[in-house]
């Protein structure tokens, strides 16, 4: 199957989205399919030879974050050109609600779409606002999913219409591989070892949080360390830390992917102290896979992924003291970790890709014995509305 995927975000900006896209394209190319990822990126170097550069990307606020998008008549002729070439069987667009590659696919788009949903936002005024100029786009869609059942809810909300639901996907194998680093883990005479990975600067990922409850778990537990990763301004974050405890918490940057699952597999407990924005949930499944107990805010969508607590123990949004009273309950008890642990490989195996792809070849599958004659995705003519709408 020639397969067309739009990832409307930067590709060498790390993300959710931008790893799902990449995650699921090799997957798919592994399984003998053909495909093509049309994607924005400011340096054209670092992108693989399945990708087609869109142009860069420009920074636009969206759903409590800065979405690094590409929009306008240039990449709408961009868009034309890779769908004429690619003649694919079905396309896949991410995001399609968003200014974006995404938005401009469906206005081109004349074959089987399949468009994934990642927002989880029920109080978007943003979406209800564009719901007149989204319509048009949403009624080209063929099949609609989300990635969670809080993502389903924001689409039905918003924009009407229902989705079928399926998550991210993991390669659950290669973060349980992974091997410890030694410089990573628990040493004798330390308090355990704490990760926390996402952009710093971003406030929803609640790293101000976490640093707000490290002294009183400093306190309890002497010696215990913090490993931050992820990009953004290190002296900014350290300064909400006393300088008492300023020595126990090593920011390490931006790591590679190999790097990050060994660093899952080194800690004792992983914190998501999230505040909100969060759609699913993928760190929470690729710690998960790595073994590492998690600890996470009670957002719905980690809520849904932790199932309840069952998995994964949760504390109250932004409650910087119940954040701090479990993360040391749970250093100080190997036997919940490892049950933890136990409970969560188990849980992770409906992520892996093996089974999320499964499940995205039989939407595939379902779009194009639809269409009559399967047509190609493409054509001069069918952007034509789209380039309208820009001028």
């Amino acid at each position: 199957m020639r397969i067309g995927v739009v990832c409307p975000y930067a590709w060498d900006i790390p993300g959710g989205v931008q790893n799902h896209v990449r995650d699921l394209a090799e997957h798919m190319i592994r399984l003998g399919h053909e495909v093509s990822v049309l994607a924005p990126a400011d340096d054209e170097a670092t992108l693989p030879a399945y990708v087609t550069h869109a142009g860069r990307a420009v920074p636009v606020p969206y759903n409590g974050s800065v979405a690094r998008v590409n929009f306008g008549f240039l990449s709408a002729a961009r868009v034309r050109r890779w769908l004429h070439d690619g003649a694919f069987d079905v396309l896949h667009v991410h995001e399609p609600s968003s200014p974006s590659l995404s938005m401009l696919a469906c206005w081109a788009g004349s074959g089987p779409i399949v468009a994934t949903f990642h927002t989880a936002n029920p109080r978007s005024r943003a979406m209800t606002v564009a719901y007149p100029i989204l319509q048009p786009t949403l009624e080209k869609i063929s099949a609609r999913i989300a990635v969670s059942e809080y993502a389903r809810r924001t689409l039905v909300e918003h924009l009407g219409g229902d989705a079928v639901v399926i998550p991210n996907g993991v390669d659950v194998g290669f973060y349980e591989r992974a091997e410890p680093k030694a410089e990573w883990q628990t040493q004798p005479g330390e308090g355990g070892t704490l990760a926390f990975i996402g952009r710093i600067n971003e406030s929803r990922k609640g790293l101000a949080t976490l640093l707000e409850a490290f002294p009183e778990i400093a306190a309890a537990r002497p010696g215990v360390r913090l490993l931050v990763l992820g990009g953004g301004d290190m002296e900014e974050a350290a300064a909400f830390l006393p300088d008492s405890v300023r020595g126990q918490v090593e920011f390490l940057g931006r790591l590679s992917d190999t790097d990050k699952a060994r660093l899952l597999s080194s800690v004792d407990v992983y914190v998501a102290p999230n505040l909100g924005g969060e759609s699913f949930g993928i760190i929470l499944v690729e710690a998960m896979s790595a073994g590492a107990p998690v600890l996470a805010s009670d957002l719905d969508a980690f809520e849904l992924v932790l199932e309840g607590g069952t998995v994964g123990r949760t504390f109250p949004v932004g409650d910087a003291h119940a954040l701090a009273k479990d993360a040391i309950e749970l250093l100080g008890d190997t036997v919940e970790r490892e049950r933890l642990s136990q409970a969560a490989s188990l849980a992770v195996r409906r992520y892996d890709w093996s089974v999320v792809a499964a499940d995205l070849l039989a939407v595939y599958e379902m779009v194009t014995t639809k269409s009559e004659s399967v047509p190609r995705t493409g054509g001069v003519e069918a952007l034509s509305a789209g380039e309208a709408l820009e001028s």
